[in-house]
């Protein structure tokens, strides 16, 4: 008997492909990658890379065309928050001690095609809300 995917498992399927597009863009722009899907608990950072000293905490949302809403509007603050401080857990356990930015990278997927858009600096913790 061969079942086809149902809706959870189609969605965890969209969501890998686009992590594994944004690590191929960002290290074909010069970034390592350090990290993929880091945990702190519940909470978690789909991408940790590295360029020029500056540690960048990567959300990746993808979508398909038919989606209604944009990926980069699924990055709520709540989900901001979570990703900040799952940051701050990043840091005190890694011992970094640079530059830090949280950016976004959102795709929008075609018919086998996609459209990947990268958002540097797409929003900030508070100050001492690490």
């Amino acid at each position: 008997m061969n079942q086809s995917p149902n809706k959870y498992e189609k969605r965890a399927n969209l969501g890998k492909t686009g992590e594994d597009i944004a690590c191929a863009y960002l290290q074909e722009h010069g970034f390592t990658i350090s990290r993929r899907n880091w945990r702190s608990g519940h909470k978690e950072i789909d991408i940790i890379a590295e360029k020029n000293r500056t540690l960048h905490f990567v959300e990746v949302k993808t979508r398909s065309s038919n989606s209604i809403i944009s990926p980069q509007e699924a990055v709520t603050m709540k989900k901001q928050q979570l990703v900040i401080r799952a940051a701050g857990a990043y840091i005190r356990h890694s011992s970094f001690d640079g530059d830090v930015q949280f950016d976004i990278i959102s795709i929008v997927t075609h018919n086998g095609s996609y459209e990947l858009e990268y958002i540097p600096n797409a929003f900030y913790p508070l100050i001492g809300k690490y």
